[in-house]
């Protein structure tokens, strides 16, 4: 099966010979090396280069463990270079080579050689490999893949395809998967086996227990505030264990390193300023999440929010929760100052679009309790209401724009069109 990842494929068509080490980054099994081996190939072969002037290498692979050592690769590497036309060389699992950051950074000076490289231990799986390359290490995000590559590749109904997506993910490999035990089996595997041996082996981590349980309560209330401290008490009361908030938040910011979560602060949007500790968490990948809990909580509407942050990174934006502080009159007569909540401000630039997620909207009431927020931002920021119900766009008077969760996940990626 050929999936296409045409969003990557073109950020290292726009990367090419500048100079630099593409590194290829992200949590294991996302696809980088079938972006790099099979796709970024196939473009440099249809665009004319010589196939003998394309080096892959995967170090993985046993017939080339000798090029594991440093000084042998240079001098392989070298030798192949026989005339002034341009040479790539691709190197998979780059860790493989003890010392492989200064051999690279010599490498650029060959100015015409361009070099792409990924890796798949703890070390590569950090969002600080690129400080290695000290300024000669240009780095490339994967993420698994978003629904509208998924979708592509799946040729199924929407519907269905959503239902598989939000209980499984985005995991290339899912796809040649049948079952849905294979599916549960894989995920949970990947887990045990990879991620959180990588986090050990990188950290130091001398017993996974704590990073686990962690793990599992940020994966049980995705969508839902919290922080270090608040973190410390569940131990507490749940767990009948303590342990200090300096190492909750030493996990927090691994899980982060590692691309396994991802987190959004509260900003005041009329004081335009962040405020307090509380934040949330969510999933790089949902299969991920729902396997860390055995698919016992496959609740639409936290799946539905987690998804939506993850396509509005996938287009770039950041993302925090927006506050807004409002006064409304109780039942005496006298006024109340409260703090409500949107879910997603996305920040692109000069853009910036408020987002509410709603998996239903039954009433009338409803659909009050979505906008409430979005009118009491008080300025012209493009507002929108994504929901699970199948509907066309629509606008109301406030200018808030409601659309399908279809329509957001299968339409034009830049909101212009809205």
């Amino acid at each position: 099966m050929k999936i296409k990842r045409d969003q990557y494929l073109e950020k290292l068509k726009s990367k090419k010979f500048n100079g630099m080490v593409k590194v290829i980054t992200g949590i294991r099994r996302c696809g980088k090396s079938y972006l790099l081996n099979e796709l970024f190939y196939e473009h440099l072969l249809s665009n004319g280069n010589n196939r003998n002037h394309i080096m892959r290498i995967d170090l993985e692979d046993i017939e080339n463990k000798w090029l594991s050592d440093a000084a042998q690769l240079n001098a392989f590497i070298r030798n192949q270079i026989s005339d002034n036309d341009n040479y790539f060389l691709i190197i998979d699992e780059v860790q493989e080579i003890k010392d492989f950051v200064p051999l690279l950074n010599s490498l650029t000076k060959i100015k015409n050689l361009d070099i792409y490289v990924t890796g798949s231990n703890s070390k590569f799986l950090s969002s600080d490999i690129i400080t290695e390359f000290r300024g000669r290490g240009d780095r490339v995000y994967i993420r698994p893949l978003s629904f509208r590559e998924f979708y592509a590749a799946e040729n199924d109904d929407f519907k269905e395809a959503l239902k598989k997506y939000l209980w499984f993910g985005g995991m290339p490999y899912i796809m040649s998967l049948k079952k849905d035990e294979e599916k549960s089996e894989y995920l949970k595997n990947l887990f045990d086996e990879i991620y959180l041996r990588d986090i050990k082996n990188r950290y130091k981590i001398r017993s996974n227990r704590h990073l686990e349980e962690i793990l599992d309560i940020l994966s049980s209330s995705v969508g839902s505030l919290t922080n270090p401290a608040k973190l410390e008490n569940t131990f507490k009361s749940r767990k009948n264990a303590k342990l200090s908030v300096n190492t909750i938040n030493s996990y927090l910011k691994i899980l982060e390193e590692s691309y396994i979560s991802e987190k959004a602060q509260r900003y005041d949007i009329k004081g335009k300023r962040y405020i307090g500790s509380l934040r949330k968490y969510y999933f790089t990948d949902l299969g991920l999440r729902n396997a860390r809990l055995n698919f016992r909580q496959i609740e639409e509407t936290h799946l539905m929010e987690n998804l939506i942050f993850n396509e509005l990174r996938e287009r770039g934006f950041n993302i925090d929760i927006g506050i807004v502080e409002v006064n409304e009159q109780n039942a005496s007569g006298s006024y109340d100052r409260k703090q409500i909540e949107i879910d997603f401000v996305a920040n692109q630039f000069k853009e910036r679009l408020y987002i509410q997620s709603a998996w239903s909207i039954t009433s009338n009431d409803k659909e009050k309790q979505e906008k409430r927020p979005l009118i009491n931002t008080k300025d012209s920021f493009r507002k929108i209401i994504i929901t699970g119900d199948d509907i066309k766009p629509k606008t109301d008077d406030n200018g808030i724009i409601t659309i399908s969760l279809r329509d957001f996940l299968l339409g034009d990626n830049t909101f212009r069109n809205l």
